[in-house]
């Protein structure tokens, strides 16, 4: 088969019946989020400067970065259940504008912290909408669908970080963040104007309310759910304590100047915007368990060797193995969408992600108090392990 003209089907089928430019407005947007979200650990050096903030403390405010995109995910939902996508999602990128914002403008330590918050928070009502709307849109290809919008958010976590650590050491680290505002309040616009007012639920006699709550716990009572619940939980607890600090890392433990780190951390997820939409198609055609086990070998091998590696080549291999990790996304929230019923999808999704995201977040504050103590490499053999354990239980337990 050829490589190219599967890509080019897909990209057709992906863009025909009129739904090219919603896919457009949801994923370009969404890449906008998530390349907001990923300055904070090129920017963090700069941060801990200005703010005076330890290892421990920097860590507490990627953790509450994470916190805030977790928990506004279940509320997120609900809203998507019984309104409109658009309306949650374009709500969100605004609040995500109005974070930012007050980010620049923090004058403390404190505000910053709040503002953190709020962004993590106009970032958390995006995902859940943005799956249930997806997968109305595209019932035979949402593995792809998810899989190419995913890897639009790579894209923007490519793109975005480095531009801002470039405006950071040129003018100021308040640059790097406040280029984001006009962009997003661009993306919330393109949402209200592209999207459908309406696909939640109509339901005004609470009919559909005691429906969807049956579903919910019937749904929620499959043992696959909750596996994969508990698999995301590992893997949102891996993924944020390495994002959270790998540049840290680059620059203070291996001869990496701040340039050079930033390039190595967009490296990470320019290899998601192949690896995404690559995962989302395996899940549609050789299902959940193989492509999951395909995705996350790497990074146990690329953990574990990462403290024992200096050079740049090295490194750069280093990177790639570990960015596999990046396909899980595609598959584990592709297998959930498709678990949930249409009455219950958001809802059922929203309790998922909302908490294994939400006991994830502890992971940057717990290895940034590991990192503190001496002990910045062990913490990544520390998460070589978890990312095994993740494969042997995807092994043993998932149903093919």
């Amino acid at each position: 088969m050829n490589p190219l003209a599967s890509i080019g089907r897909e990209a057709k089928a992906l863009w025909s019946e009129g739904r090219g430019p919603s896919l457009g407005a949801i994923a370009g947007t969404w890449g906008l989020l998530l390349g907001t979200r990923m300055i904070y650990p090129v920017l963090l050096p700069a941060l801990r400067d200005d703010f005076g903030l330890s290892l421990s403390v920097a860590g507490l405010l990627v953790t509450i970065l994470w916190l805030g995109s977790a928990l506004g995910q279940l509320p997120s939902g609900i809203l998507a259940d019984r309104f409109s996508e658009r309306s949650v999602m374009a709500t969100g990128t605004l609040v995500a504008a109005l974070g930012v914002t007050l980010v620049v403008a923090a004058p403390t330590a404190a505000v910053l912290f709040a503002a953190t918050a709020l962004v993590g928070v106009g970032q958390s009502l995006y995902p859940i909408a943005r799956i249930t709307i997806l997968t109305d849109m595209y019932p035979d290809r949402i593995g792809s669908a998810l899989g190419v919008t995913m890897a639009t958010g790579d894209l923007g976590q490519t793109i975005v970080p480095p531009i801002a650590g470039t405006l950071a050491a040129a003018i100021a680290w308040q640059a790097g963040f406040g280029m984001m505002v006009p962009g997003l309040l661009v993306g919330s616009l393109a949402l209200m104007v592209v999207l459908p007012r309406q696909t939640g639920s109509t339901d005004t006699d609470g009919t559909a309310d005691d429906n969807r709550l049956g579903e919910l716990i019937s749904d929620l009572r499959e043992g696959d759910v909750l596996f994969l619940a508990f698999i995301l939980f590992l893997y949102v607890l891996v993924w944020q304590s390495f994002t959270g600090f790998y540049p840290t890392y680059l620059t203070e433990e291996k001869p990496v100047s701040k340039p050079t780190a930033s390039l190595l951390f967009s490296l990470f997820f320019a290899f998601g915007v192949v690896i995404k939409p690559a995962a989302g198609a395996a899940y549609d055609r050789i299902g959940p368990r193989r492509s999951l086990v395909a995705v996350l070998s790497g990074p146990v091998v690329g953990l574990g060797l990462l403290p024992f590696v200096d050079s740049l080549p090295a490194l750069v291999v280093i990177t790639a193995l570990v960015s596999t990790m990046l396909g899980s996304g595609a598959i584990t929230q592709s297998f959930l969408s498709e678990a949930f019923s249409d009455e219950a999808r958001g809802t059922g999704l929203g309790i998922v992600r909302t908490s294994a995201a939400t006991l994830g977040a502890a992971g940057p504050v717990l290895f940034g108090v590991i990192a503190e103590r001496g002990y910045f490499d062990e913490g990544y053999f520390l998460l070589a392990g978890l990312m095994a354990v993740i494969v042997v239980l995807t092994l043993v337990f998932f149903e093919e």
